[in-house]
């Protein structure tokens, strides 16, 4: 590898693990602001917990691919199916016939897709060299 590529290589890895710390930071200001508005509230609602969920599963696909230096596809698909649940919860009495079913159709199709994925990686696995997750 010439001094060039080395370099690209490192100022990207710095740049990546920059990112993935602002990431986590203000995920974890957003978790701390939530349970601050619940404990000002002196109410919890279950949007409140699938918001603090949605946090918690980004620290954790942060904390993933710190750890193994890859992320698994399916980690910000269950994200994106939690937030599409907060969203119904939320506006469920509010939302049209079309959007509410243009959401749980969504969610099932992401659903569906994380399936697929799971079942393709136990019946077709990549070779070990490959480094896919």
């Amino acid at each position: 590898m010439s001094l060039i590529q080395l370099f690209g290589k490192k100022t990207l890895d710095w740049v990546q693990h920059l990112g993935l710390l602002v990431v986590a930071i203000a995920s974890i200001i957003a978790f701390g602001m939530e349970v601050a508005t619940m404990i000002g509230h002196r109410r919890v609602e279950l949007a409140d917990l699938l918001l603090l969920f949605i946090y918690l599963e980004v620290l954790s696909m942060v904390a993933m691919y710190l750890q193994l230096g890859k992320l698994p596809i399916r980690i910000p698909l269950y994200i994106a199916i939690v937030a599409l649940a907060r969203d119904l919860i939320l506006g469920m009495k509010d939302m049209d016939l079309w959007h509410l079913l243009g959401v749980a159709g969504a969610a099932l199709i992401l659903a569906v897709t994380v399936f697929i994925i799971r079942f393709g990686h136990l019946r077709y696995p990549y070779p070990k060299d490959e480094g896919h997750s």
